[in-house]
């Protein structure tokens, strides 16, 4: 079973990956960031980056040469073990540089996620794309 747990902390699980997606269309850094436990560790395709702050700075620049930007997922895995937890999702983006050139592409998430102070936070995030498209 690719899901696995209480279903509270599925759904908790879910709502992060909900609040993901909307602070990347509304492109809010604040928002986007609050979801990272400080001491996370975003490995974007290859590109390893440690701690919220540095994460936080490295999306910020990166949505700054966008004009637009559509995320849209779907959870693959929640496998929930007390305060702690994997998972897998896949993604599907639309990215429209400042020169209005569209990419889009499939990609994949392998994720940790830990629970403190009762919320759920992005522990690690392992991104791999699996198609690109221009």
């Amino acid at each position: 079973m690719a899901i696995t747990g209480p279903i509270e902390d599925q759904l908790a699980i879910r709502a992060l990956h909900d609040n993901y997606a909307d602070a990347v269309f509304r492109r809010d850094a604040a928002d986007w960031g609050a979801l990272w436990a400080d001491d996370a560790v975003w490995d974007l395709a290859g590109t390893i980056v440690n701690g919220k702050e540095s994460i936080v700075g490295l999306w910020s620049g990166a949505m700054g040469t966008f004009a637009f930007v559509g995320f849209f997922y779907q959870t693959g895995a929640i496998q929930i073990d007390g305060d702690t937890a994997t998972g897998r999702v896949y993604t599907n983006e639309t990215l429209e540089d400042l020169e209005g050139n569209l990419r889009r592409s499939i990609g994949r998430y392998e994720d940790t996620y830990v629970k403190r102070g009762g919320i759920w936070l992005f522990q690690s995030r392992s991104f791999a794309v699996l198609k690109g498209y221009s």
